[in-house]
Formats: structure tokens, C-alpha cells, sequence
């Protein structure tokens, strides 16, 4: 049904007629088409700054939710974990490790209408340019270093998922490179440690062990180069918190009783360290550690099976939730970043360890409140 159609208002009795209005001259008639005529046009220049402003790079990224991998599940049919020379189990659910889109950067600058977005996105987040990118570094070198560390984390994570299950594993130190002069003409780059005041270095806490006990006294260390094993008297020198140095980088090789294999493209970076090496146990056990519940996670690990903070965990956690999981794993230095960002019916579990992840996941399984485990608020 059509509104009714109201007449033009009329003069009230009250009031007199409205005057007629008085006829403009040609020539105000003319002033004021040119007054509009500029009025037009500096409101069309206005609105194409406007886009040009919005149009033009930033010095920020957005960082906004990316996908989600089962690490316990396959990738166009192939398994994430490989496991050959040892037994394996089935198992089902999800331990996803999450990720993080990164918009902008040393060479693809984000507009100023994508900071806007990311601003206005309870998802996303807008990060300062140096605050996720070392100046000078180009896109080709961020994602090397992000290819290397990935391939470290994975290495680390069997480590890590081996001390859990108690299977023995061997591990080397060598020389990376040089951090300082102290040893410089005593140490070079490829020297592996293997000894050190006459005691074999099994680890990496092992050595610091050692060069704290032997306070700022030379130490006798053992070293293989060339194929050719020798000793030399090494110097250190007090670092961050009184720790002794010995001012050289130091990497890691193992060598594994088996081999474990991943099968994942286009994903860089560390954080995944912990849900790879879950996933690792889950594979090497009896049973299904997830009762095929759905569980997400990040973070970094160590071979020692410290779980160590990580970027855009506001952004992981819902991508999380938007493909399903129910419990999302969080480092325990997150928990802080957490706050106030949790997307509904997620669980955030607080982990420290390994142990500590594990031990969350069994907890939910076995029908623990979840108020009865560390959760991050």
C-alpha cells in the first residue's frame, strides 16, 4: 500500500504570504555559477588527494589470520610427519600449527587505505615496518631466513619430541661463525666441540654448564677439524645476566635413530617448533593423544622442550577458531597478548614446555575442566 501524497504547505491565517523573491541580475546570476563551479571543482580535487593519500605506501604491516595445518593430517595426500626406521601409530583429530599473513615490507609497501582496514579489523594488526623487518634486508633475504628457520625449528622439534619419549638421540656443536674476537685465531668456523676441561659436551646446556663452573679461568676445549681432533685453550668473556661466552655462534647437527621427514611448502619461520614436535609424539605413540579433538597451537621449541614466544598470536588464534579448534595452545610469555582477543568458544591452554603441552591436551581428553588446567585469561 502506497503512502499517501501530501499537498504543498499553504500560508497558515496567522501568518502574511510569503514576498516574492527578487530576480538576481545577469551579472550576480554569473558570480554565483562561477562560486559553484569552484566549489565543485576543489571538492573533486579534495576526493582525488583523498584516494591518491589512501592510495599511497605506508611504512607499516598488517598482519591478518592465514591458514591453519593439521601436523598430525595430510597435505594433498601426503602425511605432514614422515617416520621411517620406526614403528608408528594412527591417530586422529587436529594439533594444528597456526600462521600469520604479513602485508608490506622491504619491497611490497601496503597502502595507507590497507593501514585503515587493519585498523578497523578486530583480526589484524598494524606493526611499524622496523618492528617486524630489519632495515635494509631485502623480501629475497627475509624469506631465506624464514626457509632456515623453519627447517631448524623441524630438526629441533624431533629433538624435543625424542627427550619426551625418552629415545636416545646424539647432537654436535660446530662452530657457525664468530661473535667476537675473544677466540679469534683459536676457534674457526666448522670446529665441532666435543670435549671440554676433558668432559664430552652432549648439549648445549651442558657447555654453558661448564663455562659458568669454570668462571673467567681458560678452558681446555676439545675440537675436531678437518677430520683431526686437537685441543685448544679457549678464553671467555662475562655476557647478558653474567652468563660466560665464549664469543662464537654455535649450531646445532643431530644425529637421529631414525628418520622423520615434513612435507610443508610455502610456510617459514620457527613458531611451528611445537606443534611439530606434538605431532612427532602423537605419531610415535600408542592411541590418539587428541581423543579427535580439535586442538591448535604456536610456538617455538628448543631441543630442551622450552616453548618460547612468538608474533601475531592474535591473528593465529582466529584463523584457529575459524576452521573449528577448540583449545588453542599459547606459549605462556604470550599470555599477556592474549588478553582481550580471544575469539568465542576458543580455549587458550598456557604452556611452558612440551611437557606442559602435552600434558594439556591428555587433561582435555580425559575430561578435566578446563578452569582445572593453566589457561591464559
Amino acid at each position: 500500500m502506497s503512502e499517501p501524497q501530501q499537498s504543498s504547505p499553504q500560508p497558515s491565517a496567522d501568518e502574511p504570504p510569503a514576498a516574492p523573491a527578487e530576480q538576481a541580475t545577469p551579472a550576480e546570476q554569473a558570480a554565483r555559477g562561477r562560486t559553484n563551479r569552484t566549489l565543485v571543482g576543489a571538492t573533486a580535487v579534495a576526493v582525488v588527494l583523498g584516494f591518491v593519500a589512501l592510495a599511497l605506501p605506508a611504512p607499516f604491516v598488517v598482519e591478518s589470520p592465514g591458514p591453519a595445518i593439521n601436523t598430525i593430517g595430510s597435505v594433498d595426500g601426503t602425511p605432514v610427519i614422515r617416520v621411517e626406521g620406526r614403528e608408528t601409530f594412527p591417530t586422529s583429530g587436529n594439533l594444528d600449527l597456526t600462521t600469520v599473513y604479513v602485508s608490506g615490507g622491504p619491497e611490497r609497501e601496503v597502502s595507507t587505505f590497507e593501514v585503515l582496514q587493519g585498523w578497523l579489523d578486530p583480526s589484524r594488526d598494524v606493526l611499524p615496518e622496523e618492528a617486524v623487518y630489519q632495515r635494509g634486508v631485502s623480501d629475497e633475504q627475509v624469506s631465506e631466513q624464514n626457509t632456515q628457520e623453519m627447517a631448524d625449528s623441524q630438526s629441533v622439534a624431533v629433538a624435543a619430541a625424542l627427550g619426551n619419549l625418552g629415545i636416545g638421540y646424539g647432537q654436535k656443536l660446530s662452530v657457525a661463525g664468530l661473535a667476537a674476537t675473544t677466540n679469534e685465531g683459536v676457534l674457526g668456523v666448522g670446529d665441532v666441540l666435543t670435549s671440554i676441561n676433558g668432559t664430552p659436551i652432549t648439549d648445549l646446556s651442558m657447555l654453558r654448564d661448564a663455562l659458568q663452573a669454570a668462571g673467567d679461568a681458560p678452558v681446555a676445549l676439545g675440537i675436531e677439524r678437518g677430520g683431526e681432533q686437537s685441543t685448544v685453550e679457549a678464553t671467555t668473556t662475562a655476557g647478558e645476566g653474567g652468563q660466560r661466552q665464549l664469543g662464537v655462534y654455535l649450531q646445532t647437527t643431530f644425529d637421529f635413530p631414525f628418520e622423520v621427514n615434513f612435507d610443508l611448502e610455502n610456510v617459514g619461520g620457527p613458531s611451528a617448533g611445537m606443534m611439530f614436535a606434538l605431532g612427532v609424539v602423537d605419531t610415535l605413540t600408542p592411541g590418539e593423544l587428541t581423543g579427535g579433538r580439535h586442538f591448535a597451537g604456536t610456538g617455538t621449541i628448543d631441543a630442551d622442550g622450552n616453548v618460547g614466544a612468538i608474533g601475531g598470536i592474535a591473528q593465529k588464534m582466529a584463523g584457529a577458531r575459524s576452521l573449528g579448534a577448540e583449545y588453542f595452545l599459547a606459549p605462556a610469555a604470550n599470555c599477556a597478548a592474549v588478553a582481550g582477543r580471544i575469539p568465542d568458544g576458543l580455549t587458550v591452554l598456557k604452556v611452558a614446555t612440551l611437557e606442559d603441552a602435552r600434558a594439556a591436551v591428555e587433561g582435555v581428553v580425559a575430561g578435566k575442566d578446563a578452569t582445572a588446567l593453566p589457561t591464559c585469561p
